[in-house]
């Protein structure tokens, strides 16, 4: 698998997590190990280096403490394993990237002003 480098931060040393893009249309996610193998621990902020118009497709649970712990595909073979600097708490897993194509609100919008109900002074 060949991968591209788009950002990193969220360590003390700013050094990791890391996310790449990859050959195959995918997100490879460097993130902090958790109990399950197919999860990581990333940072919030990992995603302000998502290519422009794109997202991660999988569930992202927010932790309520700066972190999502995000579900994919654990990366197991040596060849892609050997482009990474891992630290002993983390692990990599490959996440589907899709196209953003919808930029409204999940909700109609009623057109028109609505009236304001006034108190009385």
């Amino acid at each position: 698998m060949r991968l591209w480098f788009l950002g990193k931060g969220g360590s003390g040393d700013r050094d990791c997590p890391t996310l790449y893009a990859t050959d195959r249309d995918s997100y490879l996610v460097q993130g902090w190990k958790t109990d399950n193998p197919e999860t990581v621990e990333i940072p919030h902020l990992l995603l302000g280096f998502l290519e422009p118009d794109t997202f991660l497709d999988a569930v992202l649970t927010d932790t309520g403490r700066g972190t999502f712990i995000l579900t994919g595909r654990p990366i197991t073979d040596d060849e892609t394993l050997r482009q990474l600097t891992l630290a002993a708490d983390e692990t990599a897993i490959e996440v589907p990237k899709r196209e953003r194509t919808y930029y409204g609100a999940t909700t109609p919008r009623r057109r028109g002003r609505r009236p304001v109900s006034r108190v009385p002074a």
